[in-house]
């Protein structure tokens, strides 16, 4: 198969981690909000996760937040970063999201919480978690969809074109929920379900946001993107753009998050399936008690 797109350099994804371990604590807000709403959906699923592995597992913000909830007993933490895998506790190791150091059917459950946005290859990271996974073993991960940072996004490249007169990559490419959904489709992934929700905050200044996305980790590491220090009015302009552009009553900009949550099973004979068209036995009139006689309402 032909070499994955090189999107992402994955050396200074790593290199920003590094240097968000440290502080992380500070600027985790979004990686913890999110780790507890996978948690919560582990609720719903009445089954239980021995060994489960956290893919990206930064601070160990999902160990943190699991409880009790999927009944795991052993939980591996792995993360690209060293810095970030020191600062967690248990079961660790550094792996490469692209690069799974894991024997086939090792896992019940993978779990990753805001990683997966910054791999290359992630059709073939989602077939090696597949791969990973136990029969009829859980995956379910988030990351970043398109949506996030559109405010940012904007003031960027209006400030680069005004200022520069052009504009490079400043905030990362995000898949969007119909792409993840095929590509789960595409690891072999039974029953996969993609959805998205949007976590809005609000920030005093532009600069605030910028510093939280440096403490998370999350600077940009686009491969095409400007290796020069950022002109200081070209900063300037994006920041008052910002404000001028989005602004609330109160002064305070919004900014959006959207977290693509992905769910998809390794196969299992047990697993439902649909039937092959044309072997239903319930006639559509019966199903929706409607006179034989007369024609079904037609669909909108």
């Amino acid at each position: 198969m032909p070499d994955p797109v090189e999107i992402f350099d994955r050396r200074a994804v790593r290199r920003n981690r590094d240097r968000a371990a440290p502080l992380l604590e500070h600027h985790d807000f979004l990686l913890r909000e999110v780790a507890e709403r996978l948690a919560d959906r582990l609720l719903d699923v009445r089954r239980r996760f021995p060994v489960a592995l956290d893919l990206g597992c930064h601070a160990g913000e999902i160990a943190d937040t699991l409880g009790d909830r999927g009944g795991v007993e052993t939980l591996v933490q792995c993360d690209l970063s060293e810095a970030m895998i020191r600062r967690a506790g248990g079961l660790r190791a550094v792996a490469d999201e692209e690069f799974l150091p894991f024997a086939p059917a090792s896992f019940d459950l993978v779990i990753s919480n805001l990683s997966l946005h910054w791999v290359n290859d992630l059709p073939g990271t989602l077939h090696q978690i597949r791969s990973i996974l136990k029969p009829d073993g859980l995956f379910l991960g988030a990351m970043l969809g398109g949506q996030t940072l559109k405010e940012l996004r904007r003031a960027w490249l209006e400030a680069e074109i005004a200022e520069e007169g052009g504009a490079g990559p400043r905030v990362s490419p995000f898949a969007d929920v119909r792409d993840a959904g095929a590509l789960l489709q595409r690891a072999g992934f039974a029953l996969p379900v993609v959805d998205a929700d949007t976590i809005a905050v609000t920030y005093g200044d532009a600069m605030r946001l910028m510093a939280d996305l440096r403490g998370m980790g999350e600077s940009n590491a686009v491969r095409q993107r400007r290796k020069t220090f950022t002109r200081r009015q070209t900063l300037l302009r994006a920041v008052s753009l910002y404000q001028e552009l989005y602004a609330n009553g109160d002064g305070r900009l919004p900014a959006a998050f959207q977290v693509v949550t992905m769910t998809g099973w390794a196969p299992h004979p047990s697993q439902p399936r649909p039937l092959r068209p044309g072997t239903g036995t319930v006639d559509l009139a019966d199903a929706l008690d409607f006179p034989h006689d007369e024609k079904p309402p037609r669909l909108p």
